[in-house]
């Protein structure tokens, strides 16, 4: 009996034993971990909203990768079948993200840079989860090299992110970055990380793009990718907003022109600061912490993230311990995606916050009330207070659970109370007051989640 448990407790640890280096080596053991490291992604979970659309996503049909396309979602489809890979280690994503990358190749001739820029990045960190065979490998690395010099309509990878300081630089960053980590040039690196400093605001490590329209600029003299800290024009803070970018909806004036430019430009910066930072540079710190202050400029002018901006505030709030709307599942961007299960599981209940947020507006106009009082009321006893903005906005978040008087005030106006239930660990978003000028009688329409009363 002694030998024959012996022998029992052998097999098992063989077993188990089997098991860890099965699960160990689904992700490439050569992998330099450029988006997500082998560690992190074995932690992640296999429920809950962001892993069941990845993983529906990763079970579908990639089609035929177009690298010229500059609209094509392959690239974030195998990047979702390499991450699954990743996670399950089954070998048919594997396989499926293996023939892709070898499909794309050569697909970029006859498109623009832009095209490039978007699209390229994915395949990289999708072959950098998976591992490439060796001859295949081979062939994408030379592929790689390629495509940072190779001309397509007058410009190159190198020169679109060396030139242009709105959308099109910033994704022809994160997908030059991403080929420089893949091929291990540090020298290539290096210039990346430069460019994007000088992009975030020093002029020092590098200041030769071309801009546009300046008016945008917190010093015309001398423009940047990113408005500096404190930055003000004609009264309003434009600290944080990327002048390129928003001259999309036109020259300065205030409200800004929409423009979905602004969260477009992002997409590729943040691709740059994730994988530089895990290249070891303190990229997201830069220039003040110049990405969160571009978040913060964009919520603060009510442009919150939509469409396949969606993933963006997932890996913001994972970076800074910010809180701003993150939409679950995400969808994921024309570069990357999947932040809500790689950069946001362990707060997939809708932030991990606990409270809600919304814009005053004026009920006859719908335009915003500055400086109105929010409060957050139990009985006669107000628990929260806040002031909205310039563009009316407010927001309570890190409060307690529990039933509330949402209760607004303005001199001009008839004071608003609506009931509201708070959950636990959930944020409330779009939860709009509209003010009734004194004189009218035209009772307001109630956000969602709130029953609204106007006093007499």
């Amino acid at each position: 009996m002694q030998v024959r448990k012996r022998g029992s407790i052998m097999l098992m640890t063989l077993i188990m034993a089997g098991l860890y280096i099965t699960a160990a080596v689904a992700q490439s053991p050569n992998s330099k971990g450029i988006w997500i490291s082998n560690e992190e992604i074995a932690k992640l979970p296999t429920s809950g909203k962001a892993w069941e659309h990845l993983k529906s996503t990763a079970d579908g049909s990639t089609g035929s990768p177009d690298v010229s396309d500059q609209d094509d979602d392959t690239n974030v489809k195998v990047m979702a079948k390499a991450l699954v890979y990743a996670r399950t280690g089954d070998e048919s994503y594997r396989t499926d993200v293996i023939n892709a990358c070898m499909a794309a190749i050569g697909t970029e001739r006859g498109g623009r840079t832009l095209a490039l820029a978007r699209e390229l990045i994915g395949y990289v960190i999708a072959a950098d989860l998976v591992g490439l065979p060796s001859d295949k490998d081979q062939q994408f690395r030379a592929w790689l090299r390629e495509t940072l010099t190779e001309n397509l309509s007058g410009k190159t990878l190198v020169s679109t992110h060396e030139d242009r300081p709105n959308n099109w630089g910033t994704h022809a960053g994160g997908s030059r970055v991403a080929v420089a980590r893949y091929l291990g040039d540090q020298t290539e690196l290096e210039r990346c990380a430069q460019v994007f400093k000088g992009w975030l605001g020093d002029r020092s490590s590098y200041s030769d793009f071309s801009y546009g329209d300046l008016s945008w600029q917190a010093d015309r003299s001398n423009p940047v990718g990113v408005n500096p800290a404190g930055a003000v024009k004609d009264g309003h803070s434009i600290d944080g907003a990327l002048p390129d970018d928003m001259r999309r909806g036109g020259s300065f004036k205030w409200p800004p022109g929409e423009t979905g430019y602004a969260w477009e430009g992002l997409q590729g910066a943040l691709a740059q600061a994730e994988i530089l930072h895990r290249a070891g540079y303190d990229a997201w710190n830069w220039e003040n912490q110049a990405l969160k202050r571009a978040a913060q400029f964009l919520d603060d002018i009510g442009w919150q993230a939509g469409s396949d901006d969606t993933w963006q505030p997932w890996l913001i709030n994972y970076r800074y311990g910010t809180n701003f709307p993150a939409k679950l599942p995400s969808t994921p961007g024309k570069n990357v995606g999947w932040t809500d299960w790689t950069h946001g599981s362990s707060r997939e209940d809708g932030g991990g916050t606990t409270g809600i947020e919304g814009k005053v507006e004026n009920n006859a106009t719908g335009s915003a009330v500055e400086g109105a009082a929010v409060q957050l009321k139990q009985g006669s006893t107000v628990r929260y207070e806040a002031t909205s903005n310039s563009f009316g906005r407010y927001s309570f978040t890190d409060i307690a659970a529990g039933d509330y008087i949402l209760f607004s005030a303005k001199s001009g106006y008839q004071d608003w109370t609506g009931n509201v239930t708070i959950q636990d660990k959930r944020q409330l978003f779009g939860q709009n007051i509209r003010l009734v000028p004194i004189g009218d009688s035209e009772s307001p329409s109630p956000p969602a989640n709130v029953r609204v009363t106007v006093a007499d």
